[in-house]
């Protein structure tokens, strides 16, 4: 049974998302339009990351024209695309998996419904597994899965990803044997609170760097080969030196809330002002240009 306050919270949550909503694909439309004419043109995709947040903040930000949203742990992607009311409001939603991936989780993670790009395939055992998974859950007629290949563009060992001189022969190997993937371009997170005013994101320019080997080595055009990078603090940046993808989550639904938060109660709470706050390594809240 709903009571007034339900009522109070939703509308107040509502109003909340479409404003944050707004104002961040203004920002990526603006961030876009500063970019060199050099860059492929390629719009950026706003991802929308509802790490940790109701469904109801997801199906309020679709109903505002959001397609693409961003989850970082297994559980909780395959509970929110499966719980009906996403189901039912939500139906040409776009899930993309942005965290680690452990090989016992695969077949969990493919068999969410809407799945739409897997961005974090951080080695070649991982790209067979997930391959292999896909051709079996799936069947041999299905459309192939997009993926990405994450680089540990900043070499600290808290962050996942591939060794940057490793990208090449990995991509290879995608494009030559995982005949039921779609590769669609590289990932990084970066290290977090770099200073600009000291020049370029060094990760941004490593993953750039990377993306033009690749091209050159597979012979591939640069404009089919996506670059995600940038979150909640960088993405303007990001985009502006070539990111396609953009992960942003706090500015959008609020600060996060965790289960084992002392601040957290059983009843709704309204959601906070959407302030922007520096992520954790698991913290990839999607932005990605609406399509």
């Amino acid at each position: 049974m709903s009571s007034p306050f339900d009522g109070m919270w939703k509308a107040a949550m509502s109003e909340e998302v479409r404003k944050a909503l707004q104002s961040v694909i203004e920002r990526v439309n603006q961030a876009a339009a500063r970019r060199p004419k050099t860059l492929p043109a390629v719009p950026p995709r706003l991802v929308a990351v509802s790490k940790t947040k109701p469904p109801e903040m997801v199906v309020e930000a679709y109903r505002q024209g959001q397609r693409n949203f961003g989850e970082n742990y297994v559980n909780e992607l395959v509970d929110k695309a499966s719980d009906p009311l996403i189901l039912e409001s939500c139906p040409e939603i776009k899930w993309h998996f942005i965290g680690h991936l452990q090989k016992k989780n695969v077949n969990k993670l493919l068999a969410v419904p809407n799945l739409f790009l897997m961005e974090t395939i951080d080695s070649v055992n991982l790209a067979d597994k997930v391959n292999s998974s896909w051709q079996r859950l799936r069947g041999a007629g299905t459309q192939r899965l997009k993926v990405m290949v994450q680089i540990n563009t900043s070499g600290e060992q808290s962050k996942h990803g591939l060794p940057p001189e490793e990208t090449v022969n990995t991509v290879k190997h995608i494009l030559s044997h995982c005949s039921a993937l779609h590769f669609s371009g590289l990932m990084t997170i970066g290290r977090y609170g770099y200073d600009l005013t000291l020049g370029p994101n060094p990760d941004f320019q490593m993953l750039l760097s990377r993306r033009q080997e690749v091209c050159e080595s597979l012979k591939l055009p640069l404009e089919d080969v996506e670059l995600s990078m940038g979150m909640s603090t960088d993405f303007e940046h990001a985009i502006e030196v070539g990111s396609t993808n953009v992960r942003v989550g706090s500015i959008i639904f609020g600060n996060r809330e965790y289960p084992n938060s002392a601040a957290n109660t059983p009843n709704p709470s309204p959601a906070p002002s959407p302030l922007l706050e520096l992520c954790d390594s698991e913290d990839l809240f999607g932005f990605v240009v609406l399509v």
